[in-house]
Parts: C-alpha cells; structure tokens; sequence
C-alpha cells in the first residue's frame, strides 16, 4: 500500500513564504540603507516572475542592491557591462570551431553571461538596439537560439537592469515595446539623513557588512508558484479592468483621454496593474508578509 504525502496547507505555505521574504528583506537591509520602498518593490517583482528595470543617478547602491540580492536569494549571478560596442554573442554567447585528438572538428557553444539565474545589464541603454533586442527577447522567451539549436535558460531567471537617467549622449533610449519586457520600473532616489550617515560610516570605516544566503532557488520557485494560486477578489478585477479600460480612447472615454492618450495599454497592461497595485497582488503580499 503507497500513501502520498499530505500536500502543506495553503496557509503554512503562505506563513513560510512570509517569514523567509521577512529574513531575506532583512537580510538585504544589512547592507543598503534606507530604500526599504525600493528592497520590497524588487522582492515583490522577483516573486512575480518578472524583471526589473532600476533608474537613478550614480553612486545610490543600484549596482549593491542587485548584488546583495543574488546573494540574498541564493540565485547564481551574472553581469553585462553594456556599452555602444557589446554585441549580441557577448550577452547569449557563441560557437567556436574546436578539433579533437582524431582531427575531427565541430562547433561548441559557449554559454554568454545571460545563462545565469540572476543577470544584472549595468546601463541597458548603453547597449545598441541589436544587442538591447538580444538581451530582451530572452527576457520574454525564457531560451535563445543558436546556430539553429535552442538553449533553455535556467530556472528561475531574472534580469535586474540600470540605467543613469543624467548621461543621454551616446546611449540608445529603450522603445516603449521593449520596456514592456520589464514588470517594474523603479526609481531610486536619494536615502534620507540617518540613512545616508550610515552610508557614509559603513563605506568608510571598514564596516561594511556581507550577508548570507536565506533562500535557495527552489524556495524562490515556490513562492512564485504560491503567487499564482492566489486568490484574486472580483472587486480587485473590476478595478483593474476600469483603470485600464478607462485610458483607452473611444467613443465612451473621458474627454482628457481621447485629447492627450494616443496608444492605450492593452490586455497584458492589467497584469502589470495587478502587481503593482499597492495591497493586491504580489506587490502587496510582500507588504503584508514583511510587515507581519
């Protein structure tokens, strides 16, 4: 006789994915001060399945952040300097022609940085319109093709990127169809007083503080898989639905609207809206859990 395992309630799931994103919030606020807003929106789009998009100017620990929760997370990471001359080949990788013992040659594939768990693009928008298209379509597809072969990415995969919102010369702004790649656009600014004291003391005193793995990989992809079964009121759908259906122009538009919105975001809009609407959805979930 077989007996199968009692599937955990939803609740305990529910409790278990709170405290681990109340140590792992934590966890990161060891090491970056005062952008607790910034720490949950990140925790809140990772554990949706999307990716990140962070704008500020230098020197506000966007490049820290995105690497204290790699670490955090226990995800293995990546990076991708972006500049005017990164081609493609260097985010996806590339074959190279090899010649065994017998003098039989063949191609290999070289995995480039995007097979990572955690990639961080340091100044997407630095990158060229090909290789930005490169980076993005495996952000939406999850696998890249090379040489007629196709390669799955690993699991989970998420790409934080940065961009510097001061230096526009010689950078390649990102279309509207391409930053809809990203579920979250956050904008990092300044830490208040105490914060940045903290800053200062921890930078340059020897202080600073490393920090430890709280999740695996695999919790990250329960947790994920828990945001999906969550349940969703009808009040919150209707809401979702009269914000997004409310910008589109049209016979039944405010006035506003059909004066100054051209292109209305479409059915995918409301997912985003969902996630990001503070005390629904994933975004505030992690409030609620963090905040116990």
């Amino acid at each position: 006789m077989t007996t199968t395992a009692k599937k955990p309630d939803i609740n305990d799931r529910f409790d278990r994915a709170g405290d681990l994103l109340k140590k792992a919030r934590k966890e990161i606020g060891t090491v970056i001060f005062g952008q607790d807003t910034i720490v949950d929106q990140t925790l809140a789009t990772l554990i949706s399945g999307g990716h990140v998009l962070l704008i500020g100017v230098p020197g506000l620990a966007k490049t820290l952040l995105v690497e204290t929760t790699a670490q955090v997370l226990g995800l293995a990471p990546g990076r991708v300097q972006c500049t005017p001359d990164l081609m493609p080949a260097d985010i996806i990788g590339s074959e190279v022609l090899e010649e065994d013992a017998k003098g039989k040659r063949s191609f290999r594939f070289i995995k480039g940085p995007v097979f990572s768990q955690f990639l961080m693009a340091d100044e997407i928008n630095r990158a060229s319109p090909r290789t930005q298209s490169a980076l993005l379509q495996a952000m939406q597809e999850k696998h890249v093709s090379v040489g007629g072969k196709t390669y799955k990415l690993p699991e989970p995969f998420h790409v934080l990127a940065t961009q510097n919102p001061i230096e526009q010369e010689g950078t390649y702004p990102l279309p509207e169809a391409q930053l809809d790649r990203f579920l979250m656009q956050i904008d990092v600014d300044y830490p208040d007083e105490q914060s940045e004291r903290q800053v200062l003391l921890a930078t340059t005193t020897g202080g600073e503080a490393s920090v430890k793995a709280v999740l695996k990989d695999k919790d990250l992809l329960d947790i994920q898989a828990l945001v999906r079964e969550m349940p969703i009121g009808e009040k919150v759908v209707d809401a979702i639905l009269a914000l997004v259906r409310g910008l589109r122009p049209g016979d039944e538009a405010h006035a506003d609207v059909n004066t100054y919105v051209a292109w209305a975001p479409g059915p995918r809009g409301g997912a985003r809206a969902y996630a990001g609407l503070p005390g629904a959805g994933a975004s505030g979930w992690t409030r609620g859990a963090i905040a116990g």
